[in-house]
């Protein structure tokens, strides 16, 4: 499946024509260091593209994970809860380390993330 990023450094992955599962990029988990703490996002919370979703701690800063796109958080990935605060994104960010799954009120926002090859070169500085 493709990702799509945000300037937040978040990655989505279209899962169906309205939902999103929303995680930490590779990028942002190697500056952050090892996430210690992570406070996952309530279900049922409807949110504006670029709101702040949940609480983040690593050992070397802290910050919030945001809505790439506006919608509902319909899921959350409990597993994230039981590992040691944030040992999945550590481990696998792109992958088991997901932190929520949106339903999208315009699937058409999904369209404006940066493609794959557009969010390397923004983090490679190129643009």
């Amino acid at each position: 499946m493709e990702l799509r990023y945000s300037l937040d450094h978040h990655w989505a992955r279209r899962d169906s024509a309205e939902r999103i599962t929303v995680g930490l990029s590779e990028f942002a988990q190697r500056e952050m260091g090892e996430v210690a703490y992570l406070e996952l996002p309530e279900v049922g919370v409807r949110v504006a593209a670029g709101a702040a979703i949940c609480a983040i701690e690593s050992l070397k800063s802290a910050g919030e994970l945001y809505a790439p796109v506006s919608g509902t958080i319909v899921a959350r990935n409990e597993e994230l809860a039981h590992s040691g605060g944030g040992r999945l994104i550590n481990s696998d960010p792109l992958g088991a380390g997901w932190v929520f799954v949106m339903e999208m009120d315009d699937p058409g926002e999904y369209a404006t993330l940066l493609s794959a090859s557009e969010y390397a070169r923004r983090t490679a500085g190129e643009i």
